[in-house]
């Protein structure tokens, strides 16, 4: 299954198991416990610290527990056959149930094994999904560390009828001791924030002890990354706080327009990304959320950004890369079946939906690339656009024209979702040529109508545009001397990665020519 790289890669990183273990299947005749059971015998083959038995001792066929020898209590569970996106949860499984020590911080790693209770997670996840691999990890460590947490990593597709019976209708969805624990991407901190009722207010509290920043970075997206290192680099200190870091680039499948790199994923630029911002010294504030900016009361005095725990910084210069999120339909239903047949990214929720109907909503590059990559894998996709023709690129629409089992439907406005109570069962669409409503039958319907920028907690701080977006000038200043804004967030025309990093490099720039050019008496903050 493997191909000699991958092996290669594979046999180096197992070098670093320090106690045995034994990966034990429990399979049925089909063809993907044949295919499973050939990849642990190609596993083992690579490190004679593991071992292969067959057990048959789990309801769920094909699947497979990773145990280290002697500690039975250290042990992970995969349902189905992790490669794709999750062969680097497979590596990390292997090599943390094998002794490896984990590269989290220290303090987390503690509370893991603090937590006191019973702890049994199941996670569905889908080989195709990038937001997946963070959930899966994070609860396998978890279940590593301390004896009393079990997770199991199931893959959906694999898991039809479990899936429906569920109502799982989007990835990752996380059960708790059977119970809905979570929905979407969550790393470690997260996690145990919903676990620990008192990690929330220490990390308020020690956010709330750092002294001012000169160059305070709200969002860790490309602009924002971008923004850090350039700050940084100049001797200055430096703080980025961010509810994600990685921004949207986190939910994007394939990048082939950053100059110099013919082709990657969002998570992995994420990764380089940090990895790049951790080179230097930078206050990194993950998972912290940004709801007031209160500017400076005269040119020179600081800035104070309230976040969400409660906490405030405060900064001698702020630079707003907060990026933007998908644009919702705003019509009524979606809401009520967000997660349950309403959905946003057709790279992690699509192969849920295979053998099933959906609808794309959206004729633009993104719509029609997502109705294509849809089309391999449901029955039926209807793509409606509300404008008379679609927008995407010419070579899209001839790729999408030649499909079969796809439905193009234009000048038509989605008035409402249908559902049943607990799943998606239609939509309603009215064609604005002749003013009537039409239904149309489906399970699923991915929303990809654009972007809206993250910018409704500024409202009265700094001037926004109509559509929501920073006013910024050539520098990237705002209305407000002292704060600064780069990346989709902001009024530059064209969202995309490569502009978002050389903004937010400019943005700093401007933020440290800013200060150097202060008068010495203006740098003092008067209380």
């Amino acid at each position: 299954m493997l191909d000699a790289s991958l092996k290669q890669q594979l046999e180096a990183y197992m070098a670093n198991i320090r106690e045995p273990i034994e990966l034990l299947s429990s399979l049925d005749d089909g063809p993907k416990s044949a295919e499973l059971a050939g990849l642990l015998d190609e596993i083992a083959s690579l490190s004679d610290k593991v071992s292969v038995a067959r057990t048959d001792d789990d309801a769920r066929r094909p699947s497979f527990l990773i145990r280290r020898v002697g500690a039975p209590d250290v042990a992970v569970r995969f349902a189905g056959i992790p490669l794709g996106h999750e062969f680097t949860s497979l590596v990390l499984a292997l090599l943390q149930v094998g002794g490896h020590p984990s590269k989290a911080a220290p303090e987390l790693l503690d509370q893991v094994r603090g937590l006191d209770g019973d702890y049994h997670f199941e996670t569905y996840f889908s080989l195709s999904c990038q937001n997946c691999p963070d959930i899966v990890q994070a609860l396998n460590l978890m279940s590593v560390l301390n004896p009393r947490i079990t997770h199991t990593a199931i893959d959906g597709a694999l898991f039809q009828d479990e899936v429906e019976a569920r109502q799982v209708m989007a990835v990752p969805t996380i059960f708790l001791n059977g119970e809905t624990f979570g929905q979407g991407r969550m790393e470690l901190e997260q996690i145990l924030a919903k676990l620990d009722s008192g990690a929330e207010a220490k990390a308020a509290e020690r956010i709330a002890a750092k002294d001012p920043f000169d160059v305070l970075v709200i969002g860790g997206g490309p602009a924002g990354a971008a923004a850090a290192i350039y700050a940084a680099r100049k001797g200055i200190r430096t703080g980025i706080a961010a509810e994600r870091f990685g921004g949207q680039v986190l939910d994007t499948m394939a990048i082939e327009n950053f100059i110099s790199v013919t082709h990657t994923e969002g998570p992995k630029l994420a990764a380089h990304l940090e990895q790049h911002v951790r080179e230097y010294e930078v206050d990194i504030m993950n998972f912290q959320r940004a709801e007031e900016l209160i500017p400076a009361k005269r040119e020179g005095g600081l800035h104070e950004v309230r976040l969400a725990n409660g906490a405030s910084l405060k900064a001698r210069t702020v630079i707003l890369s907060t990026g933007a999120r998908w644009r919702q339909m705003g019509v009524p239903g979606e809401d009520e079946y967000r997660n349950k047949g309403v959905a946003y990214c057709p790279h992690c929720d699509g192969p849920l939906y295979k053998g099933k109907r959906v609808a794309v909503i959206g004729g633009g590059n993104s719509g029609v690339e997502a109705a294509i990559d849809l089309a391999g894998i449901v029955a039926h996709v209807t793509l409606i656009e509300f404008d008379a023709e679609l927008r995407a690129d010419a070579v899209l629409q001839r790729k999408l024209a030649s499909l079969p089992n796809v439905r193009i439907i234009t000048s038509a406005l989605t008035t409402e979702v249908l559902g049943d109570g607990g799943k998606v069962t239609g939509l309603s669409y009215k064609d604005r040529n002749k003013d009537t409503l039409h239904q149309v039958e489906l399970e699923g319907i991915f929303v990809q109508i654009g972007l809206v920028p993250n910018t409704e907690w500024l409202s009265g701080a700094i001037s926004l545009s109509r559509r929501g977006e920073i006013e910024v000038d050539h520098r990237g200043e705002t209305s407000q001397p002292g704060i600064f804004a780069a990346g989709d967030c902001t009024t530059v025309p064209y969202k995309q990665i490569v502009i978002a990093m050389g903004e937010g490099s400019k943005a700093a720039l401007s933020a440290f020519d800013y200060m150097i050019r202060l008068p010495v008496e203006a740098e003092v903050e008067v209380a």
